[in-house]
């Protein structure tokens, strides 16, 4: 029988051998930085998103008609379902600018070389460890199956730094019982987590906000720890974009990248609005998330509830259920790597053994457009940053 987890190995592997045909067929950077045939801004700006929290940003620029004043045309965003499938249609050109997991990104450029890059943040934490009510601790999950929504995902990182903490071993076989002394990690979707979670094939899952506010409001689950409670303030999604496109058509991605900060500094203030924005009930209807989930990660936080429950463990850190902040911090990116180097995964990683840290940050990352979108709005203040956009990275487990 074809399990679910065999299934999305599967799918890895296609996704694998895609990326690296994909970036086999392209040009060189080289010859592309020469060759200047970029279309300008009469290039149409294609969105690829899934309906998560994470894509907030892209999808309020084009609600908003923030492309539009920037010059641009965008298509209606399209909505995958997994993230196997945008990275796929972002391989293949289908479309030119998404949010993509921080991790896979690093996966996408050096382990399958394919030639994209980092332009900014789409968000800050938006992420949580979701479980059954009768899970008390995270070594409750010993001899259980919990998801992820990919290997190469904050989410995977954060949660085996939460298992080793416990003590537990990590597991990623498809079939057989589960060590008693183990945690199996198994794949899935996001909009497949709160349904497994329901039947209880799964006790928990790790994944992008409102899954983890729907489990709440559903009455099936509950939060367990937030991810920017272990890791403060960090990303998980990215805006990603072909370095095609950057080198020969600096002018459009310039302006993609100032809607996008200015979708994030209107989201903050606006974010009963957002929520609506986002919600099934919206004109777009972007996702399929209810109203009241929405407003759960945008709007409502009961510190004190999440404080005794054991899901806050660091309220001085002031974070919110999710922020919003475009500057990619190098620190972050250096940090980024040498967790991943710590993070069990599968297929092959050894290209994480020779990957510089200090080089990726200054590589894998192109923060020109961000930082000229900043000084277009008033700089780094404007999103109440350090104005030296330095910072040191802090992971607390407990």
């Amino acid at each position: 029988m074809t399990t679910p987890s065999n299934l999305n190995r599967r799918s890895f592997l296609r996704l694998a051998l895609a990326a690296s045909a994909a970036s086999a067929a392209l040009p060189t950077f080289q010859i592309l930085a020469q060759s200047k045939t970029g279309k300008g801004t009469s290039q149409p700006v294609k969105i690829g998103y899934l309906p998560i929290t994470d894509a907030t940003p892209l999808l309020v620029a084009h609600a908003n008609g923030l492309y539009e004043a920037e010059g641009l045309t965008a298509e209606k965003p399209t909505l995958f379902r997994s993230w196997a499938q945008i990275v796929e249609a972002f391989v293949a050109g289908q479309v030119n600018v998404v949010h993509l997991l921080s991790p896979v990104t690093v996966w996408l450029r050096y382990g399958k070389k394919f030639p994209a890059k980092i332009v900014a943040w789409n968000h800050t934490n938006g992420s949580a460890l979701t479980s059954l009510k009768d899970v008390q601790s995270v070594s409750d999950f010993a001899g259980k199956t919990v998801a992820i929504p990919f290997w190469y995902s904050i989410h995977n990182m954060v949660l085996q730094k939460l298992l080793n903490d416990a003590g537990l071993k990590i597991d990623t076989r498809s079939t057989g019982t589960v060590p008693s002394d183990s945690v199996r990690l198994t794949i899935l979707p996001p909009s497949d987590m709160v349904a497994a979670l329901a039947n209880r094939s799964i006790a928990g899952y790790i994944v992008a906000e409102p899954f983890n506010a729907a489990a709440e409001t559903l009455g099936i689950g509950k939060v367990l720890r937030f991810t920017g409670d272990v890791w403060r303030d960090h990303a998980c999604c990215v805006v990603l974009m072909r370095e095609e496109d950057l080198a020969t058509n600096p002018e459009w991605s310039q302006r993609v990248v100032n809607a996008v900060v200015k979708a994030q500094q209107w989201c903050s203030p606006h974010r009963e609005e957002t929520a609506k924005l986002l919600s099934k009930q919206g004109e777009h209807r972007y996702t399929p998330h209810t109203l009241a989930a929405l407003e759960r990660v945008l709007t409502d936080r009961d510190v004190d509830q999440y404080v005794k429950s054991g899901a806050i463990r660091h309220p001085d850190w002031h974070e919110p259920r999710i922020g919003f902040q475009p500057f990619p911090y190098p620190s972050y990116t250096e940090e980024l790597v040498l967790s991943l180097r710590q993070t069990k995964v599968e297929g092959d990683n050894a290209f994480l053994s020779s990957l510089d840290p200090a080089f990726a940050a200054g590589d894998l990352v192109d923060d020109r457009f961000v930082r000229t979108a900043l000084e277009q709005i008033g700089g780094p203040s404007a999103f109440k940053l350090d104005p030296s956009l330095v910072r040191k990275e802090e992971i607390v487990i407990g």
